[in-house]
Order: C-alpha cells, then sequence, then structure tokens
C-alpha cells in the first residue's frame, strides 16, 4: 500500500511519545513492503533535531500553524476559530498530496481535522490523548483529572478566576470544535489508543461515536537491541540500592513532583532514582531533590537503555495516560512497572509476564509503599511475544486501511 503519515509532532527538538510511535509504525510498515511517507511540520528542519528522522521515505514539511498562540493565554479564553482554521490549513495540505496515496493516516492534536475533509479520502487518525473533547488534550485541572463535560469549566484552563465574557468566549469555541470533531469522527475511520479514551470521549458524545482499539505500537526491533545489547554508559553506579528510573515531561500532569515529595516523607535510601525528561518543573525539581539524579531530555534508544539498566520502573502520571508507551517498552524489557489505576493503563496488564510485573496502585502514597516494599526479583522476558504482539497490531491496522473510506458501518 502506498501510505502517507501525518503529524505535526514531526520533527521536534526533543522528540516526544507520539512522535516515535509514528516513526517506529512508518519503519515497519515499510519493512512489510510498503511504501510510506511522512507529513510533518516546517518549523524545524528534521537534520536540526537531537533525534534523528531516520526512514525509508519522503518527508513533506508542509503543516503549519501549530504553534501560533492567538493570546488565549494572555486574554484568559480559549479562542473561536483558531482551531477551525489550523485544521482548514491541515485539510488544504493533506489534500494535495492525497491522491498518491491509498490512506492517509494522521497522528495529532487536530481531531475536528476529519470534519474539514471529504469522505471520499480514505483517511483514519489515530486518537492518542484526551484532545476530542478537551482544548488542553490531557483532561487535566487543579491538579486532578478533569471530569466534566460543561463547555463553561473550559475557561478555567486559560483563566484561573474567569469572568462572565471569558466563560462565553471559551464555551463557544470548546462547543464549536467539540461539534466538528463530533462530525469528523462519524464521517472518518477513528483508532483510539485505549478503550478509557474512548469511553471519555463517549462521554461527550455518546455511544454512536466510535472507532477501533488499538494500543500504541512498540518498536520490537530496538526491544530485541536493547535486550541483545545493553549499553553500559546507561549502568548506574555499582549499589545495593534499587535501581528506579522515570521518563517523562516534568510538568504537573506526569506525577514526578507529587511522587517525590511523598517518597521524601519515607525513608528512601534503599532507592536510587534517575530520571530522564524535561519540561518546565525541571529547575524546582533539582533544587528540591538534590538525591535524584536527573538526566535531561534523551532519545529514544537512550530512554530504552536506561530502562533496561534500571530495576524498576515508575510511572507515576497524575493525568489519564492513554497508553503509555513507557509502560508497554518496560513490560516488554521485563521490568516490573509501578503506576497509578488510571486511565488507559490497567489495560496494559495483558502485555505483562506475570500478574505481578504491572502493579497498579489507587493513590500515591499506597504506590510508593509498594516501591520501598519491592523485592527484586527477575522476570523473564519474552521479546518473541511482542515482536508478535506487533505482528498482529500491524494486520489489524493494514485490515482497516483496506476498509472504504467514509464513515464506519461495523461497530467496533
Amino acid at each position: 500500500m502506498r501510505i502517507l503519515m501525518v503529524s505535526e509532532d514531526l520533527p521536534t527538538p526533543g522528540m516526544g511519545g507520539l512522535a516515535r510511535h509514528v516513526l517506529a509504525l512508518a519503519r515497519a510498515l515499510i519493512t512489510e513492503g510498503h511504501t510510506v511517507d511522512l507529513m510533518g511540520n516546517d518549523d524545524y528542519c528534521p537534520d536540526d533535531t537531537e533525534e534523528k528522522m531516520t526512514f525509508d521515505g519522503i518527508f513533506f514539511p508542509e503543516l503549519r500553524g501549530q504553534f501560533t498562540g492567538w493570546k488565549e493565554m494572555s486574554l484568559g479564553v480559549f479562542m473561536p476559530w483558531k482551531r477551525t482554521l489550523m485544521a482548514k490549513r491541515f485539510a488544504r495540505a493533506i489534500l494535495r498530496r492525497s491522491s498518491d496515496y491509498d490512506v492517509v493516516h494522521y497522528h495529532g492534536h487536530l481531531p475536528n481535522l476529519a470534519f474539514h475533509l471529504p469522505e471520499h479520502i480514505n483517511f483514519i487518525q489515530t486518537r492518542h490523548d484526551q484532545g476530542s473533547d478537551c482544548l488542553t488534550h490531557t483532561r487535566f485541572r487543579n491538579n486532578d483529572v478533569c471530569t466534566s463535560i460543561d463547555s463553561t469549566t473550559c475557561a478555567q484552563c486559560r483563566s484561573k478566576h474567569p469572568n462572565a465574557l471569558q466563560r462565553m468566549v471559551s464555551a463557544f469555541a470548546v462547543d464549536q470544535y467539540r461539534d466538528e470533531v463530533e462530525q469528523g469522527i462519524n464521517r472518518h475511520k477513528t483508532i483510539f489508543v485505549s478503550r478509557q479514551l474512548r469511553s471519555n470521549m463517549q462521554r461527550c458524545f455518546g455511544s454512536s461515536a466510535s472507532g477501533l482499539i488499538l494500543h500504541n505500537f512498540i518498536d520490537s526491533e530496538s526491544i530485541r537491541l536493547t535486550l541483545a545489547e545493553p549499553d553500559k554508559s546507561t549502568n548506574p553506579p555499582l549499589s545495593d540500592r534499587t535501581q528506579v528510573f522515570i521518563a517523562a515531561k516534568l510538568y504537573d500532569a506526569k506525577g514526578v513532583d507529587p511522587f517525590l515529595r511523598t517518597l521524601a516523607r519515607h525513608s528512601h535510601q534503599s532507592l536510587q532514582v534517575r530520571i530522564a525528561g524535561s519540561g518546565p518543573d525541571e529547575a524546582s525539581l533539582r533544587k528540591d531533590f538534590p538525591w535524584v539524579t536527573f538526566l535531561g531530555w534523551q532519545t529514544g534508544v537512550q530512554t530504552l537503555q536506561l530502562t533496561n539498566a534500571a530495576t524498576a520502573i515508575v510511572v507515576p502520571s497524575i493525568c489519564e495516560e492513554s497508553c503509555a508507551t513507557t509502560v508497554l517498552e518496560a513490560l516488554a524489557l521485563g521490568k516490573v512497572v509501578f503506576a497509578l489505576r488510571r486511565g488507559g493503563t490497567p489495560e496494559l496488564s495483558i502485555y505483562a509476564n506475570n500478574e505481578s510485573q504491572l502493579q497498579l496502585f489507587d493513590d500515591m502514597p499506597s504506590l510508593v509503599k509498594g516501591l520501598l516494599n519491592f523485592s527484586i526479583h527477575p522476570i523473564k522476558t519474552a521479546p518473541t511475544q511482542y515482536q508478535s504482539n506487533a505482528m498482529q497490531a500491524g494486520r489489524v491496522l493494514l485490515n482497516f486501511y483496506e476498509l472504504p473510506p467514509g464513515p464506519l458501518t461495523t461497530r467496533y
């Protein structure tokens, strides 16, 4: 097949999980004999990014405008028509190329894009975040999960104490956006990376808005190479302490700060904690927790090596993770994972080698207690299991590609 992958997250200087997912999927489909090209943003040059965007295809830098702020933060509102105009701009870029491909697969943050593409285009989008109904894409407000579907509450994500006008303008923008998203999902094929993500969307739009559930693709070849050739430079100094590793963006929704503050209230000398990631909280975290090793942003390969060198992996997100690739990769490498029982994370237990490999907790104190009581025991890894899972996911995806364009006639 001739496939056009589209993502405004490519390229970026500090490549995140979504961008790595798209690249891994593109490379896997190329290996299977398909032609895959990428369309991404024109804000960065692929050669100037820390993590090289290598794949055997053509890259079209034709998406623009996604970083324009429209003064939303300074005005304290979500701006009407902003996301409509962005989606229309993306749609025009796709339409200029779509006739050369059998399918266009979008991985991005504008689910209303589907509304602006005609039904005859074989267009599929994968929903990786909560952006189907939440304009911040996280459904996280006031340091907790947001479950409200009332658009008048959304202004609080742009102004701490919104006035009546700010509430009205933001509610109009949210309702306009959600209407386009709902119509788009009923017009084109949609994939959700977890059941939880689809359920959250249906809380707004009803059960008629549906799509295929397909967990994130992980690069099984990279897993195999990491297991076969560990990088000694990533190994922590020799110690009898439990080696704990976290890979996360350093901001409130990812829960690194509350995890470390909870851990600091206990005797934690038995743990050696290393954290890969950057973000707005990095400077304050380095200052408040000098006993933690902060490694800064790491490439995908480096993150896998660091995961493999650790004894336990912590995913402290207090937001609802849709489908944390860090969990999948850690399980594939045979590591014990500690996480909160929320979002799509519980669904990933089907990829664990045994029932104790993915340890889920209802709150942060319970997670920290479980980590402190953790006793090291080896887990037999099964890379062939993940190879077969990846191949199966690829077959399901290709079958989905081959369905006729337009609205789905079959519920998934």
